[in-house]
């Protein structure tokens, strides 16, 4: 069985990494999530990282029935909304609306779009996400693109543009 992940973010913490007799006895799907959440984990800033472990210590203090009832919440979660939880508090906060427009984005531009959303704050996030929900599907790697190609300094000016339209 593949180590717990924090129900309150979906991320790996690190004192749950899985010990090395036990990698030997996990199936291959089972080893391959393990990777892939370390990975998540370990593409993290500090401060996500800090943001866990005291999401974890809140998780650890509460009665085990409260314990079980976000573990259940978290696990009745679609596999694609609980995968967003790996890019940390703060995206997986907002995950369900950026999803739309940012849940496929080709290889190429993997991490200019992560790196684009972690810079946003949680306004800039939220009015993302109603640009990305409201962005048909046939114009969403279009207005990505655009997003994408505005500079820093721009970016509050765009999300406002449309979120007006």
């Amino acid at each position: 069985m593949p180590a717990p992940l924090d129900e309150t973010t979906g991320a790996l913490p690190p004192a749950a990494a899985i010990a090395p007799p036990a990698w030997s006895s996990l199936d291959e799907a089972a080893r391959q999530d393990a990777r892939a959440r370390y990975a998540a984990w370990r593409a993290l800033d500090d401060g996500e990282r800090a943001r866990i472990r005291q999401s974890q210590a809140r998780l650890a203090a509460l009665p085990p029935d409260q314990q079980q009832a976000l573990r259940t919440r978290f696990d009745a979660m679609d596999q694609m909304y609980r995968d967003g939880w790996r890019l940390g508090p703060q995206l997986g906060r907002h995950y369900a609306g950026l999803q739309p427009m940012f849940g496929y984005v080709p290889q190429a531009q993997r991490g200019q779009v992560l790196d684009l959303l972690h810079a946003l704050d949680d306004a800039q996030l939220g009015q993302l996400s109603v640009i990305s929900q409201r962005t048909a599907p046939q114009d969403r790697a279009r207005v990505r693109d655009d997003l994408l190609a505005q500079p820093a300094a721009a970016r509050a000016r765009w999300l406002s543009t449309h979120l007006a339209r």
